[in-house]
């Protein structure tokens, strides 16, 4: 059985998270222990909330070198709405600009669109060879809870290196649903709350980690 860790910094739907990847097959800790972090088959990192808060929270728990040392490794990390955004380099929440993760260049930044909060759920548009959408119709909806998200793919892959394989989806504007980056993914929807779907995403993401 595949072990999980779902890395607990303060932020995120963890026990919907806990019990969704057990659900689909995984031995699931939640936890903001360094050590088993660092040794669990994949590590899930979830978030909910302002993206400065989220990265004090990851921060203090050191997880900000967790997926960087594992990512180093090849190790397969999921961030999961927020826990998408804090992978890349910048969030602009009411002016204010944070530091990420920088593990893909970019800026989270609020949607343009009528509504917001985008909540409910939305279909999204996925790439030829995807993992994470594996047998998933492409008129599946997902559940989205967010105001901000990357609306700029900005990584263009040089020579020997793979692009990484982006899904989008659109809210008054087009953003960044899905990342597919070699042991690091990522979703700004919630697969632990998108019903039958999300189990298929989760157990497609349990496949990739050994």
């Amino acid at each position: 059985m595949v072990n999980i860790t779902v890395l607990d910094y303060g932020s995120g739907n963890l026990r919907s998270a806990e019990r969704a990847l057990a659900r689909v097959g995984a031995s699931v800790t939640v936890t903001s222990d360094y050590e088993a972090a660092m040794e669990a088959d994949g590590l899930v990192v979830p978030g909910v909330g302002a993206f400065a808060a989220c990265m004090t929270g990851l921060r203090a728990v050191r997880g900000d070198r967790i997926i960087d040392r594992r990512l180093s490794a090849g190790r397969p990390v999921l961030g999961i709405c927020v826990g998408m955004q804090i992978l890349f380099e910048t969030g602009v929440e009411h002016g204010v600009t944070t530091e990420g993760c920088g593990e893909w260049p970019g800026t989270v930044e609020r949607l343009d669109a009528p509504v917001l909060p985008h909540m409910g759920w939305n279909t999204v548009t996925a790439p030829e060879g995807t993992v994470l959408f594996d047998g998933i119709a492409p008129d599946t909806r997902f559940y989205f809870v967010h105001s901000y998200g990357v609306r700029d793919w900005e990584l263009r892959a040089g020579p020997g290196f793979t692009d990484p394989l982006v899904t989008w989806a659109e809210h008054g504007v087009p953003f960044v649903a899905a990342v597919e980056n070699g042991p690091l993914m990522a979703t700004q929807f919630h697969p632990e709350k998108s019903g039958d779907a999300g189990a298929q995403l989760l157990t497609n993401w349990l496949g990739t980690v050994k």
